[in-house]
């Protein structure tokens, strides 16, 4: 072949071409869009923090009750709750509901209360017939709490510093805001469902805090929740959850939550931090549970959550359709989309990590997550469909 010819070959494009490529430049520019304005809230947020005039400190600080539901926690309230009933906090009450524990979570408990005059504690008698007693515990605990702001998080959690109770109470300096979303991390530890488990807890943090600085919560995770007393009963509380075991946190903020009700905050001092699962089973069993009341959601918030997802979908059948079918200019432009989207990808959830003091990801392992992900996602979905268990 002459030098013409190859060069006719290389950067002739056919109607095919022109339509895969139209097709990949509009999905590229909805995940881009979705990237930036959404996942990339969480830095966006933590910039305009730093770049704002600091608090006053010395404003008056309302009184908090810290919601701890442990079942079986003995050995995690153990080694963690010492440190949340530590916090600098003026004005402050940790209240445990032991939900029907087998251990020796109430002797712990009991430890604890004969040191700290702040901790209190009721239970949750074994064999409850209801679907979930977290609910039920929660509910005790917010009747019994003390004062109008509740802040729940999990006996496995330990907040990053003697400061979270402060930082997570920053978010009702608006009078309008009734709800906290914070994050609930995982410490680092190697092997891959510790990397895994990191990762889609990350991005799904990303999300729904950005989904939230953006006007549209949709959910929140228990290890790091805080909001009024008097909202969560004139919301009717758990009313219309109860008959689910899990939906104490993100379904309870899918019901109640609003662009003027809703607040985030995003601070090194506001993470907490909880051990991953171990084995495979158990992640499984884990993301089983958060994903069983996902099609409870509002239409308006599955809707939105599904689109992404898709059209993701589509930008990697149309890379492959290329790749197959598309001509060597058509290669090279689908080559260099693909190498900007990842690399923003990439720029912006590590740009998050930095902001909530988790850590990075390599590119390269993102890339590889941001296909993997919702392949197990569905994957799981469908086997806790068919009530089979993975063979992993």
């Amino acid at each position: 072949m002459t030098i013409d010819e190859i060069l006719t070959y290389v950067f002739t494009l056919t109607a095919w071409d022109y339509v895969l490529l139209s097709a990949l430049l509009i999905l590229f520019a909805y995940q881009l869009y979705f990237i930036i304005r959404y996942l990339g809230g969480v830095a966006r947020k933590a910039k305009s923090q730093f770049d704002a005039p600091s608090a006053d400190e010395s404003a008056a600080k309302p009184g908090v009750t810290v919601v701890i539901s442990a079942r079986n926690e003995g050995y995690n309230l153990e080694h963690y709750l010492q440190a949340v009933l530590t916090q600098d906090y003026p004005e402050f009450e940790v209240f445990v509901v032991d939900d029907g524990s087998g251990d020796d979570t109430a002797d712990v408990i009991e430890r604890y209360k004969n040191e700290y005059l702040n901790l209190r504690s009721t239970f949750v008698p074994k064999g409850a017939r209801v679907s979930s007693t977290k609910k039920l515990a929660l509910t005790m605990a917010a009747k019994s709490a003390k004062y109008e702001y509740l802040l729940l998080t999990d006996a496995d959690c330990c907040p990053e510093s003697n400061h979270w109770i402060s930082a997570m109470m920053s978010g009702f300096e608006n009078d309008n805001v009734e709800m906290v979303l914070g994050y609930g991390a995982y410490f680092f530890e190697k092997g891959k469902i510790n990397r895994l488990t990191r990762y889609n807890t990350l991005y799904t943090g990303l999300l729904y805090l950005g989904a939230a600085l953006a006007g549209k919560p949709y959910m929140g995770v228990g290890r790091n929740l805080a909001y009024k007393k008097s909202m969560f009963f004139r919301k009717g509380g758990f009313a219309g959850l109860n008959h689910y075991a899990a939906g104490d946190d993100d379904l309870f903020v899918n019901k109640v939550a609003t662009r003027e009700n809703t607040a985030v905050v995003v601070s090194r001092e506001s993470v907490t931090w909880s051990i991953t699962k171990q084995t495979w089973h158990d992640w499984v069993q884990q993301r089983r549970r958060h994903l069983s009341v996902s099609p409870e959601y509002k239409w308006q918030t599955k809707l939105w959550l599904t689109t992404e997802p898709l059209f993701r979908a589509l930008f990697y059948v149309t890379l492959i359709l290329i790749g197959v079918f598309g001509a060597p200019v058509a290669w090279l432009v689908a080559l260099l989309v693909y190498i900007i989207r990842g690399s923003i990808l990439a720029s912006v959830i590590n740009r998050g990590a930095k902001a909530l003091g988790d850590r990075p990801f390599g590119t390269l392992r993102l890339w590889w997550y941001d296909i993997s992900m919702p392949v197990l996602t569905l994957m799981v979905m469908s086997s806790q469909r068919r009530k089979k268990d993975l063979p992993w």
